[in-house]
């Protein structure tokens, strides 16, 4: 019989010299396999007596249980290496900046929610947010909004299909509920801005079925109609970037304000340009007024002790007067052209202090 030992070390060093997977594989075959040297040297045991048979049987599978341990560790090391080979051929240089063409835009009316949290954030107001899907307590019962008032009419509500208890669910018709969630759970003071997606039953160049809103709220024990003109003044002045934007305050009426006002911006439409400031015309932009005291009781504040003002407005409106965009219905076309146009870099963040608007 072949001298064990000298092939034992032979394959010991030829398995240690492959150099690939597909090499090693070759050398496993060519020992291991079927027909296989140490494969080979197993079939002729058969014909030595049994003492030998043995003997050489014992030498046989010691060397192939130690090729068979070499093989699997080559093979680990080689497996590895070729991994690493592949990542390394395959990497991607993440620090190479995207190209152009591929570069994202904010959308306008995400960088108007920026730009009011900006302005309102500087003034003390925090955020407050709740569901599209609102019951008619909170949408116009605690609103002070009769049951015969128009708004609560199919044609100008999304009412869901009716419960087992006769309730009907509705896609909410302002921001305004969001207001008294935040007044039944929060105690005075109250200083929040509530922006969200608000449905209504309509649709031309300014309407559409869903909008965006922002509305804001003050409950204390001393803020009164001088505090909301300042506060919004300030506003159209910092949200225009016009220092000496003209504003003015016509009463109005809202069922959950008493006294109400609309609010309008000076501007001029000479040679067809609208341009905001001083001018000959005025613009409404939002409504406002002192909470009224039936709005405070629905959601137990006790309107004796406290009072508070509160305003909204529309996104997309004040998003188009700023931007110069004709057609409301163009904001969810998803038209890449419209947003290359009119979108912003998303890493131009909105702050007084730099400037809303890169």
């Amino acid at each position: 019989m072949e001298n064990l030992d000298a092939l034992r070390e032979e394959l010991l060093a030829a398995v240690g010299g492959a150099d690939s997977l597909d090499a090693l594989e070759e050398l496993r075959v060519s020992a291991l396999g079927r027909k296989g040297r140490v494969t080979e040297l197993m079939k002729g045991l058969g014909g030595l007596d049994p003492d030998e048979r043995r003997a050489a049987g014992q030498a046989l599978n010691a060397v192939k249980t130690a090729v068979s341990d070499a093989i699997e560790a080559r093979h680990a090391g080689l497996a590895d290496a070729a991994l690493d080979a592949a990542l390394a051929a395959d990497r991607v240089d993440i620090t190479l900046p995207v190209r152009p063409e591929a570069e994202g835009r904010l959308h306008p009316i995400s960088q108007t929610f920026d730009e009011i949290i900006a302005i309102f954030g500087e003034m003390g107001f925090s955020v407050a947010e709740g569901p599209d899907i609102e019951d008619d307590f909170h949408n116009f019962t605690a609103l002070n909004i009769p049951p015969e008032h128009p708004a609560r009419q199919m044609h100008d509500t999304f009412y869901l299909p009716e419960k087992d208890d006769g309730e009907r669910m509705l896609l909410r018709t302002h921001t305004s509920p969001v207001q008294i969630r935040a007044m039944q759970s929060t105690e005075p003071p109250l200083r929040i801005i509530v922006p969200g997606r608000t449905y209504r039953c309509d649709s031309d160049m300014t309407h559409t079925p869903m909008f965006h809103q922002v509305e804001g709220l003050i409950v204390d024990e001393t803020s009164h109609m001088g505090h909301l003109k300042g506060c919004l003044i300030e506003f159209c002045r910092a949200y225009f970037e016009v220092d000496d934007v003209p504003v003015r305050f016509r009463p109005s009426y809202f069922p959950f304000t008493e006294p109400s006002a609309e609010v309008d911006i000076g501007c001029s439409r000479a040679g067809g340009e609208l341009k905001i400031g001083a001018g000959d015309d005025w613009l409404e932009i939002l409504g406002c007024g002192m909470v009224h005291p039936k709005v405070l009781a629905a959601c137990n504040v006790d309107p004796e002790k406290y009072q508070g003002f509160a305003f909204g407005m529309g996104i997309e409106r004040i998003a188009m007067l700023k931007y110069g965009i004709p057609d409301l219905r163009t904001f969810f076309d998803a038209d890449m052209r419209w947003l290359r146009h009119y979108g912003f870099v998303p890493l131009e963040v909105p702050t007084l202090l730099r400037g809303l608007t890169p």
